[in-house]
């Protein structure tokens, strides 16, 4: 399938491996690959989605840029002719799907932030009335706006699920501070991005973000307020009580359970028309959000 990069092949030592992102180690830096892969439920996909790497690529970096009053970041360009001139003959792999990053000591937790009542939020919700610890207003329906953002960390796994942890056993393994500068800037950074991207008719229903030290400095890395790591709703479908239209992967989480799949490998192959449908949710992601053609 024509602008599908799944496998990323260059002659540099590999940094780290994750479902969708290759990292290369340039010493003090480091180059991250956006593939195409797609996983759903931890498990990837045998297809990739035609350019979903260059959209998580280029909208990360419209967010890092948007950001950088609130907290620095990693980033240092996604523009190719600014990397090492070393990495020119590998042009047609890296182009547009690439950042060079600076390298940080990366925070073992995901940082999460829910504005809406949606995933496995809800499910959390529905057997006790609380999310990841956090009593919530009895009667709430699915899909429902929070009173107020909530920050419900998980611990990275190497692999499958990561898990979800209190704030108090958060802080418990980095400290009372870290924890509580997690927090602070995790729902800064959600508020500012959610206040945009309703603007512009997306609800950002909870996304997470990862953080990382350089030099006792705290900022932003990986990647930032994409399909991929955010549950995006299209603002005029939304409604309480039901599962809103979405910009994300969830159009292929649905097909995966309407078919029944054991959520286990080997996946099944993804029909052309979920393919499509996904590769056009990620585009009008990054259109509605940034304003710009993709």
């Amino acid at each position: 399938m024509a602008n599908v990069l799944r496998n990323i092949d260059l002659p540099l030592t590999r940094y780290g491996s994750g479902k969708v992102r290759e990292t290369f180690d340039l010493g003090d830096q480091l180059l991250i690959v956006a593939t195409d892969r797609l996983s759903a439920f931890d498990v990837i996909m045998p297809e990739g989605i035609p350019n979903k790497g260059e959209v998580l690529n280029r909208l990360s970096a419209f967010w890092f840029e948007m950001t950088r009053a609130i907290l620095p970041n990693h980033m240092l360009t996604i523009d190719l002719a600014l990397m090492p001139a070393s990495l020119r003959p590998y042009h047609d792999q890296l182009v547009g799907r690439t950042m060079l990053a600076r390298k940080a000591k990366r925070i073992d937790f995901e940082c999460v932030v829910r504005g809406y009542l949606a995933g496995s939020g809800w499910k959390d919700y529905q057997n006790s009335g609380e999310i990841c610890g956090i009593a919530l207003p009895p009667g709430l329906r699915l899909a429902e706006r929070l009173p107020e953002p909530i920050f419900t960390p998980a611990l990275k796994a190497q692999s499958g699920h990561d898990m979800n942890v209190s704030v108090d056993t958060m802080a418990n393994t980095i400290g009372v501070d870290l924890a509580e500068a997690l927090r602070d800037a995790s729902i800064a950074l959600y508020t500012f991005a959610a206040e945009l991207a309703i603007d512009r008719g997306i609800i950002i229903a909870d996304t997470k973000f990862e953080f990382g030290l350089i030099d006792d400095e705290l900022i932003v890395i990986d990647e930032m307020l994409t399909p991929d790591s955010s549950r995006f709703w299209e603002a005029g479908e939304y409604a309480p009580g039901s599962s809103p239209a979405s910009f994300d992967k969830q159009f292929v989480r649905d097909w995966l359970e309407k078919i029944g799949w054991s959520k286990s490998p080997p996946a099944p192959s993804l029909p052309p028309e979920i393919i499509a449908g996904t590769a056009q949710r990620y585009r009008e992601a990054y259109e509605w959000l940034t304003g710009e053609n993709f």
